[in-house]
């Protein structure tokens, strides 16, 4: 679950960079999305990954295997989240063509909603 979260939030912000900044080349989005994102993922995940380590110093040999299998988890989530999924997406985005500038999309913020005609 924290993985795709901060997937989520580094993409929404990678968004954001972009619609920003047009002219910067989608390498450098990510890097500035991945720096504004980072004291988050970073805190976030300290945070939780420090519960698991008491609960896997203290929670006994009951809760051993379920401690060790989160905190696991935990790590590789966030860094999947971070030094994954954005060269993912960077690599995606290479072959991508130029948004055009002049198409108007058919759904989406600012565009009127107009109900399709009852056919009697």
């Amino acid at each position: 679950g924290y993985s795709l979260n901060d997937t989520i939030v580094v993409f929404d912000r990678i968004r954001e960079v972009r619609k920003l900044n047009p002219d910067l080349t989608m390498a450098e989005v990510i890097d500035k999305a991945i720096a504004q994102t980072m004291s988050r993922t970073v805190m976030t995940s300290a945070t939780t990954i420090s519960v698991v380590l008491i609960l896997l110093i203290f929670g006994g040999d009951g809760l051993y295997a379920f401690s060790l299998t989160l905190l696991i988890g935990l790590v590789l989530g966030t860094y999947s989240s971070i030094f994954i999924a954005s060269p993912v997406l960077l690599l995606m985005n290479r072959n991508a063509p130029p948004p055009d500038e002049e198409e108007v999309p058919e759904y989406g913020p600012g565009v009127e909603y107009e109900p399709p005609p009852i056919k009697e």
